[in-house]
């Protein structure tokens, strides 16, 4: 696991070529907020800046440092390539009130919570109004989310899910201890293929002059 913002600032480079695309500003999510969809590299432009963004489809690795890109990833212009409706910048997410249906505030939006694929696992909050595991945590899981947005803009959960599944954020352990493997991405240089005659040379029973 690990929180959106550790993201933020990384390069991210085409596994083909090694070239640089950008580096990530911010994250796109979807309406549902339950996956990264794209992310967002800045604005270009002085006089009408245009948003550049790279879309999820593209990225293969998100890595600890960098994030690596498929060999026909190509960086989104606002004007040519508009960003697909429904997308939601992590940016505007943060801050969201986070209430009970009954209106009960629990706190405030800080950050997301993705696991290895950019799943969205839930949110960390600030400025806490309740107690219990929920506030110790200071997080809540997916899972309790009832609507991401109400009437009033604010996100409402189910608290009694929430504190019976509370989201433990370890932020010294971004991904679980598991085996590495290798990244799903298309390497471009084959492994050469070898003969499994052995060498001609040195052979047992070859005579030199």
């Amino acid at each position: 696991m690990r929180m959106g913002k550790s993201l933020i600032g990384n390069p991210v480079f085409r596994i083909t070529d090694g070239r640089k695309l950008g580096e990530v500003k911010d994250l796109y999510l979807d309406d549902d907020l339950t996956s990264v969809v794209g992310l967002f590299l800045g604005r270009e432009g002085l006089l009408r800046p245009t948003p550049l963004f790279v879309e999820r489809a593209d990225i293969c690795l998100f890595g600890i440092d960098a994030v690596l890109a498929t060999a026909t990833a190509a960086v989104r212009e606002g004007d040519a390539t508009p960003e697909p409706p429904g997308w939601l910048r992590l940016d505007e997410l943060r801050g969201r009130e986070v209430h009970t249906p009954g209106g009960t505030r629990i706190g405030k939006i800080a950050d997301v919570a993705l696991d290895e694929a950019a799943q969205v696992t839930g949110f960390s909050l600030t400025n806490l109004s309740v107690k219990g595991p929920v506030a110790e945590a200071a997080a809540v899981g997916r899972g309790a989310v009832e609507e991401v947005m109400s009437a009033d803009k604010a996100m409402t959960i189910d608290l009694s899910v929430a504190e019976q599944t509370p989201l433990v954020i370890d932020l010294d352990r971004l991904f679980p201890e598991s085996p590495a493997r290798e990244p799903p991405c298309e390497s471009p240089v084959e492994k050469a293929s070898y003969s499994e005659q052995p060498d001609s040379f040195g052979q047992e029973g070859d005579q030199f002059p």
